[in-house]
């Protein structure tokens, strides 16, 4: 079809099928690890207060070093206009590197008076209001007292994350912690082990400490079998690890369980990815390395091991991770806490076999992998053997371990660091969320010739799911709004196939159907169900097309004009409220462009049936239409400002003013918003369940609130729109982003304990809704 999506896209000279696991969008990974304002595009005009971060920092090649960095990058991406981030970069001995500009200081650890130094630059400097160390024993082993010193000088408030949290510890070891702990304001530690650890070795007050997990990438989760071939790894089943090779990691347990695992998988590979850890090289050379490549030609297993001896970037790294089939970490070390490389195998979707340290013990479930004892290479092999010649059991630990571990990315570790930092300045820095770019890649992945495809299986488009007439009257909204923001052409083929599926759906008596499979033929469903509120939708999506006629094709609103005129046909029969309430607001915006009396008068009529409603239901407590607030509630009150507008009834719009507030009141609390619970219905007189919110839910809200503030000029209102936004980004009962920026798509709803991490049609076309809504008012909000 010609100028249309379809389901093949150009990536590097080749066609790749969008229906397969495919998503090539790297640039995410570039865009959170550079400036904020490069990222934003925005310069600060103002001062803004500092978060002074004392840490490694790259070049310095060390974990804490990358971990700051990407903390560093992630908090300037979402919070950038709150506060400022400084770096004191820590160096050992005589080490000296180029720092990128936002390393604004440097400690030397092995010289005493650089902490005095360092404690006085810091209370004279105004702007800075926290500071927050990053904290490893190594760093400070020759001058703890020192170190203690400078958290005890420091007159600003003190935050001190531990990397590494040892139990049982000696008498010296733990006067030098509570002596830490006394100095600080809070401490931050990686799991709940080590919080216990803090509290029933150290005796450290459970109240001054934080819990935030290491963080992890959100990745685009590309095609293993593309990946291989890249790689050089076709058909081969992959075994990997990684980081700074050094003797703690025990790659020899791996090593020694190979030629078991070989005997039943022939065709396994293993990669050692990483350089030798430069303070190993510096004191031991590779000795190491040398030892484990005699032990592979010992064992026999050349053409079953390779070494990548290179610092990978970021990409090719989880490229490599993506790839993988089993990730081992097989760490000699009990008192090694967390693990970034375990984490990052976990973004990745890796079935991992571990050993147990409390990371491993604390994040891995019996249904993501196994923990083997330390250096305990029959485990291993057992484990390994067992993973690999089960696919089905492989791709469930694979599954599971994606849903474990999303909830720490790096993004939801942000708004932890945020909202700690409020509350650690009692307040004074409040996280104000920078929005996201708009981004239609998932949208786009999700779209064939035919629609926009109704599920996902994360971010995967499930095309047994079919196509429904509600996804794609809703992606045509996006889509228009997009077209009218940014006037790019390649939104007008999608523009055209939303618009052909919402007209193959309408009927001759001028309804339409709702569901069609994966081949086009309409389903059982659509005589199962009530169909009216999609054919609501419908006419609304139509209507709004429509009063774009000036800046699209006329092919298109012509088409547009013919079904929508086809379908008001049908609209007299119809008393669903919300079906109803979107057939109002398609008018509404259908009259921008032509203003039709007998349209003017169906508003009328339609309207009449909601504000009798109204009137039967609604009590001095209970300011609703309904006896229950249920799903796309905000569309009732707009729907009958939308006919005040028309029609000119003052009642309408009273009523709208005054079911907006009700509901306003029900949704909106000190924590943000919390929509109503698609769990179970708010019904009068009973309490609303908090949890089951759906994103869809949010942006009707935003859009509803956004046609009072055009109509009204309330503030209030804009900074009501600002809110609800803001669930998306993080600001939501469980302090975890809705919206993946990674891949474009939006979670489909946020539960009791936990995200729904597929990224469906309604959700993802929902979320663009309500950024494309905020994007209207952009120089109003940020003025």
């Amino acid at each position: 079809m010609k100028n249309k999506p379809t389901q093949t896209a150009q990536f590097k000279g080749q066609n790749i099928d969008l229906l397969t696991p495919i998503h090539t969008d790297l640039d995410y990974l570039e865009r959170v690890s550079q400036n904020w304002e490069q990222v934003v595009g925005v310069k600060s005009q103002v001062e803004l207060p500092e978060v002074l971060v004392v840490t490694s920092y790259p070049p310095r090649v060390c974990g804490i070093a990358t971990y700051s960095q990407d903390l560093i990058a992630t908090l300037n991406y979402k919070f950038g206009k709150s506060f400022a981030i400084k770096v004191c970069a820590l160096e050992s001995g005589k080490a000296k590197y180029e720092y990128p500009n936002e390393v604004n200081y440097v400690l030397t650890t092995s010289a005493q008076s650089e902490y005095i130094k360092l404690a006085s630059d810091i209370n004279q400097n105004d702007l800075i209001k926290v500071v927050l160390f990053q904290h490893e024993f190594g760093f400070y082993q020759k001058n703890a007292a020192s170190f203690q010193k400078l958290i005890k000088d420091i007159k600003k408030s003190v935050i001190l994350v531990f990397h590494t949290v040892i139990p049982k510890p000696t008498l010296e070891l733990k006067e030098n912690v509570i002596a830490m702990a006394n100095a600080c304001d809070y401490m931050v530690v990686m799991t709940k082990i080590s919080a216990k650890v803090l509290m029933d070795d150290y005796g450290v007050d459970e109240n001054k400490i934080n819990v935030i997990a290491h963080g992890t990438h959100l990745v685009p989760h590309l095609s293993k079998k593309f990946l291989k071939e890249k790689y050089n790894l076709t058909d081969k089943k992959v075994l990997s690890t990684f980081g700074l090779l050094s003797a703690g990691k025990s790659i020899e347990t791996t090593l020694d369980a190979m030629p078991a695992i070989v005997a039943k998988n022939p065709d396994v590979m293993f990669l050692v990815l990483g350089k030798t850890h430069p303070e190993v090289v510096k004191y031991e050379g590779e000795q190491y390395r040398k030892m484990l490549k005699n032990k592979v030609k010992e064992l026999g297993i050349e053409s079953h091991v390779r070494f990548v001896n290179s610092y990978l970037a970021l990409p090719d790294l989880l490229e490599y991770l993506q790839l993988t089939d089993i990730y081992l970490f097989t760490t000699n070390d009990p008192n090694q806490a967390v693990s970034g490389t375990f984490a990052y195998a976990m973004s990745c979707a890796c079935p991992i076999i571990s050993t147990p340290i409390p990371h491993a013990k604390e994040v891995m479930t019996k249904n993501t992998g196994f923990i083997i004892d330390f250096k305990n290479s029959e485990q291993l092999a057992e484990a390994a053997n067992r993973l690999l010649n089960d696919d089905l059991l492989r791709k469930n630990f694979s599954n599971n371990t994606l849903k474990r571990i999303v909830p720490t990315s790096w993004e939801n570790s942000a708004v932890e660091h945020a909202l700690l930092i409020k509350k650690v300045t009692h307040s004074t820095i409040l996280p104000k969320y920078i929005w996201p770019p708009i981004n239609l890649d998932h949208i786009q992945k999700m779209t064939t010739e035919r629609g926009i495809i109704q599920f996902s299986k994360i971010n995967h488009p499930d095309l047994k799911t079919g196509y429904t007439l509600d996804d794609n009257a809703r992606a045509l909204v996006a889509l228009c709004m997009h077209f009218e923001l940014t006037s790019e052409e390649t939104d007008l083929p999608y523009i055209q196939t939303y618009l052909d599926f919402m007209q193959y759906c309408l009927q001759p008596q001028g309804d339409f159907l709702n569901y069609v499979d994966k081949n086009g033929k309409f389903t059982s469903q659509n005589q199962e169900e009530n169909l009216q509120d999609a054919i609501g939708r419908a006419i609304w999506a139509l209507g709004f097309l429509v009063s774009k006629k000036k800046i699209l094709p006329i092919s298109i609103t012509e088409k547009a004009e013919k079904t929508i005129t086809s379908s008001l046909t049908f609209v007299h029969t119809i008393h669903s409220p919300r079906s109803i309430s979107f057939i109002i607001k398609g008018l509404y915006y259908y009259r921008s462009v032509h203003k039709v009396e007998e349209n003017d008068l169906l508003v009328k009529v339609l309207a009449d049936r909601i504000y009798k409603m109204y009137l039967h239901e609604s009590s001095s407590s209970w300011k609703w239409y309904e006896d229950s607030m249920t799903y796309a509630n905000s569309v009732l009150p707009e729907a009958m400002l939308c006919a005040g507008i028309i029609t000119g009834e003052k009642n309408y719009k009273a009523v709208a003013i005054e079911s907006l507030d009700f509901l306003i009141s029900h949704i909106f609390n000190e924590q943000g918003i919390e929509v109503i619970s698609n769990n179970n219905w708010l019904k009068k007189g009973e309490k609303a369940e908090k949890f089951g919110e759906q994103p869809i839910d949010v942006a009707y809200t935003i859009m509803a609130l956004s046609t009072f503030y055009e109509t009204y000029d309330n503030a209030e209102y804009l900074h009501k729109m600002t809110i609800a936004f803001n669930w998306f980004l993080g600001m939501n009962r469980l302090h975890q982003i809705i919206y993946n920026p990674c891949t474009g798509g939006c979670y489909d709803g946020l539960e009791e304990f936990n995200v729904n991490l597929n990224q469906g049609a309604e959700s993802t076309v929902s979320y663009l809704m309500a950024r494309l809504t905020m994007e209207k008012h952009r120089n109003i909000i940020y003025k």
